[in-house]
């Protein structure tokens, strides 16, 4: 016998096979209002109260840069001992103005004064061999003197009797021996004394040119002597210039090294500044550009004098010289602020400096839309920057609301809503 199937109505058809359409149409059009009104994953939800936000404005934007400048004197003299030695006595303390040639401490030096007393002995030794071969010389030369005397005589005495021998000899009056013989008496004679006279020249020579010698020699341990003895007065560390002792690195019974650095003299009354300035101005930066400070209330101005082109630690280093007036009381360590001129100033898109920029690089900011309920991530190009501003050059128009605060907690998120 066949079941009646009862049909089912009201909200039971609901889950008949004939309502399976029906039910996936329903689903499909839940997908797609999810698909359409699904939060964005690249939306972030902030709180507007903890970020800061400027408005762009359109300026005068003037390119300078701060920097801290410290007074350093313009002369600076190092102090070096010429000699070595332990330090004995110190006349004059840090701080205190000297004079040229004022004495600034003692040194001892016991192997300098052996030296000393050692090229004294040499140089009495060298006076007395000196003397001693002068006087030697000088019998010598009175030897020779009396030879020649003796020699001139007997020549004259051996051409007497030859003369003689010569008139007997030509008279027939003596035997031609004797006379021949009275003859080579005396020309043997003339030959001696002139080998005595020739002596006598080349020993004079010889005499005055030893003597030379010697006492060229003499004179140079004289001089040497001069020399260590003028050592010994460098163990005096005396003052170069007028000036301040502004650093004396020493301490009684300390044993100093010849050229050690163990202090400097500054000068008094010209002071330059010294200024840190980061490597990223560095092609702008150049001898002759202006640069304005604050003093006691006046305002002041400086020009840089030299750039040094080594950079160290991202920075480099340069000297401004005071231009006109300067401040009173000006001291070696003091800080100076400086506001160094780059360029000139021109018209442009303004916003004020933030903590953005580390995150961005000045590539992109956050900017409000129109009702300030959102921020969205645009790209812009950063130029130049002062303390206070960035300069805009593309991607921002006057009016226009940023956030400059930190991005750090933002994340890659393209949108921000409050």
């Amino acid at each position: 016998m066949d079941k009646i199937i009862e049909q089912k109505k009201g909200w039971r058809m609901a889950f008949t096979r004939r309502a399976l359409p029906f039910w996936g149409g329903l689903l499909f059009i839940a997908l797609v209002l999810f698909t359409i009104f699904r939060p964005n994953r690249n939306t972030l939800k902030v709180n507007p109260e903890s970020l800061n936000i400027e408005v762009a404005g359109y300026g005068e934007f003037a390119d300078y840069i701060r920097i801290s400048g410290r007074v350093v004197p313009m002369v600076t003299i190092q102090l070096s001992p010429q000699e070595g030695g332990i330090v004995q006595q110190i006349l004059i303390e840090e701080g205190s103005r000297v004079h040229a040639g004022d004495p600034i401490l003692v040194l001892t030096n016991d192997n300098l004064d052996l030296q000393i007393l050692n090229s004294e002995a040499e140089l009495a030794e060298k006076e007395n061999i000196l003397r001693n071969t002068q006087i030697q010389m000088e019998q010598q030369k009175l030897d020779v003197r009396q030879n020649l005397l003796e020699y001139g005589t007997q020549v004259e005495r051996l051409h007497r009797i030859y003369k003689q021998q010569k008139v007997l000899y030509e008279e027939k009056l003596i035997a031609k021996e004797d006379y021949l013989k009275a003859e080579e008496d005396y020309q043997l004679a003339v030959q001696k004394f002139n080998l005595i006279r020739e002596r006598s020249k080349q020993d004079s020579l010889f005499r005055g040119t030893q003597i030379d010698r010697m006492q060229e020699s003499l004179e140079n341990m004289q001089l040497n002597m001069q020399m260590i003895r003028k050592r010994k007065s460098n163990l005096i560390l005396k003052a170069p210039i007028d000036g301040e002792l502004g650093l004396l690195d020493v301490a009684l019974g300390q044993n100093v090294s010849a050229g050690a650095k163990i202090g400097q003299i500054n000068s008094v009354g010209s002071y330059k500044l010294e200024a840190q300035i980061d490597e990223h101005y560095i092609d702008r930066v150049v001898a002759g550009l202006q640069a304005t400070y604050e003093r006691q209330g006046e305002t002041y101005s400086a020009l840089i004098r030299k750039v040094y082109p080594e950079v160290r630690d991202g920075k480099f280093k340069a000297d401004f010289k005071f231009d006109g007036a300067q401040p009173e009381k000006v001291r070696a360590g003091q800080t100076y602020y400086l506001n160094l001129q780059l360029g000139l100033s021109e018209q442009a898109v303004l916003i004020p400096r933030g903590a953005f920029y580390q995150k961005t690089g000045g590539k992109w900011i956050y900017v409000l839309n129109k009702d300030e309920t959102k921020a969205f991530k645009r790209q812009i190009r950063i130029g130049r920057q002062n303390p206070r501003y960035y300069e805009v050059t593309e991607g921002l128009e006057p009016g226009e609301k940023v956030i400059t605060s930190t991005y750090d907690e933002f994340g890659d998120f393209d949108v921000l809503t409050f």
